[in-house]
């Protein structure tokens, strides 16, 4: 048996995972001597065995839609590349990478873009969730420091999380911080944020406030800070940010954030008497039209406070992705240029001579939402896409598209064969997946981990450092681009941070430069700084030219999206717990498809109650843009006026549940970042005709007018069905010429089908008006074995084992532990507290994400014991 150590793919808080390879069986557990989580895995990361399949890997290099050899596609490349250059200059090409990309790839396509083909126009992913952070950062700090680390969150007195539902979006970390209470309840830990989240599950305070107003609440901060008498005003503009949080009043406060005035001053008084305290902040404040503000009206209050560089204190964003951090690092940001340098005279003449070019572009290039602009419009001709999905992650989704269909030409490297995005692309390039990739990722904390292969490379996939070295090659650049291994890229990078830097430059990994190659195959998790000695790294000083720490005056502003009688809701996007961006690999996983298996809306009472709309039905969530389709989940966790939905669905897991198709292309002036979080939509009851559940061994030949959701399932098609005409008599007709053995029964709305072949389940289809509660474990099992007696056929045909009890919704994914029978053990076995559920059920005892819905199942119950 292989043992490999590498680090996770998917959250920002970067988790260590030892993957064990024992002939053709994988097997994944966290790596306990990992300092960012000590052996916990959520249930993503304990999943990550079951997405190394190469069902669905793109494989081959595909050149016009004909797989070729990876000379014929990489001169194509080159030359279709050069010809657009050569005819129309540089800033017509534009490449579009990812937080998913090691550093080692970033640095090879920033190098390139930017250093030889000689224009910015290299934009990231990282535009959509991280780049307000950045912004903030660099104008208090002038430079883009995260100055906290995972144990500050542990050990401070007054822990805030303000747009940040970090149980289900860093669910280790939060873990880390359930755990840091547990072991000091003094401590206080407050949840800003308009919805009551899982994350509210530890909170001592919520506040609930309106959406988009958190600047307000913080521009306030500052202001109460200067009347209590503790506000330091020895840094740069302090007098300015303080004049500009004069008339913010705690009245004013509350009316602008829909608070109460005591909730304000309570929130204000705890803050201000607290030893130490640490804000958490990432999409809800980042994503925002004036994103960059409130990240630095965040940052005002620790400087004005002494609530920085200290134990336990400071602003804390966590990034998204694995690897933003490292793209930051790298220049991978339109608006960087390389190794956290500036489009600045001396920076620019600096990296010039160090990467031996002539050719460096001398200004910011094109950030994410106007790149796509710019192509739509024609001014850029060729896109080269990395490892990120675009057509489904970018706002006004339809746009995007439209400007892809008409782009001369898409590059795309990618591990799915089949993306919303690739369906574009004129050459395909088969990028290397987790688990075959060999490089770097930094964490949210400044800490770089290594990315181990222990899987031999499919096909003919290749790292994408490699990919990008060839093509640049192609274009006349092989001698600097002449690497023969990651460590030889990552030892570059490290140089560059350290060149002609003396301790002037936040950023330095130069004590790193010099690794062996067997050193850096050996490299333990390491933040940095790790310089070769010069200077000392210090938080209270500033890489500004005048070293001083910055705090920048903020006039609190509304969102750009406005309610109005045709579109009075306001929608908020985001992430559930199992499922990771646009799903090319959580969706393949069936166990991550059990807590929310399609898209939802979360509404509140009230507003359902207003728009007619019912819990478990279907809505038509509408924007000028587009609409979408979901679920509905009536909740009081949802605050009146707004709805929330996943960001996760695309084409091929679901017909119109593409959020961003809604949400327009807003925002922030100084980052570029999307206000993903607030769209201003009408919704919609839909009731169709029937609902169903179809699962068969083979693709099925079904209308186009249907409305589908596809699920995973191990070996099978797996869809949930919905449409406004019946498709039986055309189901059943498919299946009689196929050959197969039919049953059917039928009652009132309901409508269900089995078809056989030689005793095996071919197929299965369960209609009714509503979506039919089937048993889908036991239809798994009935694909698997079929069933033998007659009692077991019937109730197959049923879809249900009328012996055995409904699950209900997954609750606890680890070991599928449904709210049914939670709720069972809470009212009739007496389990009393989630460790009583755990130890009956095992439910939260692995990851601990579902703790936070256990609770509310065992509160529920707890009303209900009361009422009766």
């Amino acid at each position: 048996m292989r043992e490999t150590k590498t680090t996770c793919p998917y959250c920002g808080v970067g988790c260590g995972v030892v993957a064990r390879v024992e002939g053709s069986v994988v097997s994944v557990e966290g790596d306990a001597t990992h300092p960012a989580n000590a052996g916990r895995l959520c249930v993503k990361g304990a999943s990550l065995a079951q997405t190394i399949g190469l069902e669905g890997r793109l494989l081959y290099p595909q050149l016009d839609g004909q797989a070729v050899s990876w000379p014929q596609a990489l001169t194509a490349a080159g030359e279709r590349l050069r010809a657009i250059i050569d005819a129309y200059g540089p800033q017509a090409v534009a490449f579009y990478a990812s937080g998913q990309l090691l550093t080692e790839d970033y640095y090879a396509a920033n190098k390139l873009m930017k250093g030889f083909i000689g224009a910015g126009n290299i934009d990231t992913n990282s535009r959509l969730c991280m780049s307000s952070a950045v912004t903030g950062y660099k104008r208090a700090f002038g430079a883009d420091v995260v100055p906290c680390s995972y144990e500050d969150v542990e050990r401070s007195d007054l822990v805030i999380l303000v747009g940040s539902n970090a149980a289900w979006a860093h669910p280790v970390l939060y873990q880390r911080l359930v755990q840091a209470k547990q072991r000091r309840p003094q401590m206080k830990v407050v949840v800003i944020d308009p919805r009551r989240t899982a994350t509210c599950d530890i909170a001592d305070c919520h506040l609930a406030i309106s959406p988009g107003t958190d600047g307000g609440l913080f521009v306030g901060l500052l202001r109460a800070l200067a009347q209590a008498g503790v506000a330091r005003m020895d840094y740069a503009d302090a007098s300015a940010a303080l004049t500009a949080a004069e008339g913010w009043t705690v009245a004013r406060v509350a009316a602008f954030c829909g608070l109460s005035e005591g909730e304000v001053q309570a929130f204000y008084a705890q803050f201000i008497a607290a030893p130490r305290a640490i804000t958490l902040y990432t999409m809800g404040i980042n994503q925002s039209s004036s994103g960059s503000d409130k990240c630095n009206a965040i940052i005002n209050v620790h400087l004005a406070s002494g609530q920085f560089g200290r134990e336990g204190c400071g602003p804390f964003s966590l990034t998204g992705q694995p690897n933003a951090m490292g793209g930051r690092e790298v220049g991978g940001l339109a608006t960087m240029l390389a190794a956290h340098m500036n489009f600045e005279p001396a920076d620019l003449a600096r990296v010039a001579r160090f990467w031996g070019t002539e050719r460096l572009a001398q200004t910011p290039g094109l950030m994410a939402v106007d790149l796509f602009t710019a192509i739509g419009r024609g001014d850029v001709k060729a896109v080269w896409i990395m490892g990120t999905n675009p057509a489904v992650s970018l706002p006004d989704s339809h746009a995007v598209s439209q400007a892809l269909a008409a782009c001369p030409l898409v590059i795309v490297s990618e591990v799915a064969a089949e993306t919303d995005t690739s369906h574009y692309a004129d050459i395909r390039f088969p990028a290397l997946a987790w688990g075959e990739k060999n490089g770097t990722v930094t964490n949210s904390e400044r800490r770089i981990s290594r990315q181990r292969p222990f899987l031999p490379p499919p096909g003919e996939a290749r790292a994408d450092w490699w990919i990008i070295a060839q093509v640049a090659g192609k274009l006349g650049f092989a001698e600097a681009f002449g690497w023969q291994h990651p460590h030889e890229v990552f030892s570059e990078h490290a140089a560059l941070s350290g060149f002609e830097n003396h301790g002037q430059r936040a950023f330095d990994i130069s004590g790193l430069a010099s690794l062996t190659r067997a050193q850096w195959d050996a490299l333990a998790p390491v933040r940095w700084p790790v310089s070769r000695g010069e200077g000392k790294w210090d938080l209270h000083r500033g890489w500004r030219t005048d070293g001083r720490l910055r705090m920048v005056p903020v006039t609190p502003q509304t969102m750009q999206a406005r309610s109005e009688p045709l579109y009075p809701l306001i929608l908020n996007s985001g992430r559930v717990r199992d499922q990771w961006h646009t799903m090319t690999r959580t969706g393949s996983v069936p166990l991550l498809m059990q807590h929310i298996a399609q898209p939802m809306v979360e509404i509140s009472p009230q507003d359902a109650a207003h728009y007619t709309i019912q819990h478990g039905g279907l809505a038509r969530i509408s924007s000028p843009r587009g609409v979408m389709v979901a679920r509905v989940a009536v909740s009081d966790t949802q605050r009146p006026g707004s709805l929330f939905t996943p960001m996760h669905w695309n084409d091929g897991f679901a017909r119109q549940g593409k959020v961003n198709n809604l949400v327009a292309p807003t925002v922030d002036p100084h980052s570029g970042q999307p206000e993903s979080k607030q769209t201003a939509v009408r919704i919609a009851p839909w009731q169709p005709l029937w609902q169903g559940e179809l699962l068969s061994r083979a693709p099925v030949m079904l209308p186009r007018h249907l409305h589908w959701w596809r699920k995973a399932a191990p070996g099978l098609h797996h869809l949930t069905l919905c449409g406004e005409r019946l498709i039986q008599s055309a189901l059943l007709a498919w299946c009689q010429r196929q050959g197969w053995q039919i049953q059917v029964a039928s009652l009132g709305d309901t409508w269900h089908l089995l078809a056989w072949h030689d005793g095996r389940l071919m197929l299965g289809f369960w209609s009714s008006r509503t979506l039919p509660d089937v048993d889908v474990s036991l239809i798994l099992r009935a694909f698997d074995e079929a069933p033998q007696a007659l009692a077991e056929r019937h109730a197959l045909l049923g879809g249900r084992d009328l012996a055995r009890p409904a699950v209900g919704k997954i609750v606890c994914s680890c070991f599928s532990v449904g709210e049914k029978t939670i709720v069972d053990a809470i009212e009739r076995q007496g389990c009393a507290t989630t460790e009583a559920l755990g130890e009956r059920l095992k439910c939260g005892t692995n990851c601990g994400s579902c703790l936070p819905e256990l609770k509310a199942l065992l509160a529920c119950a707890e009303r209900r014991a009361a009422i009766l």
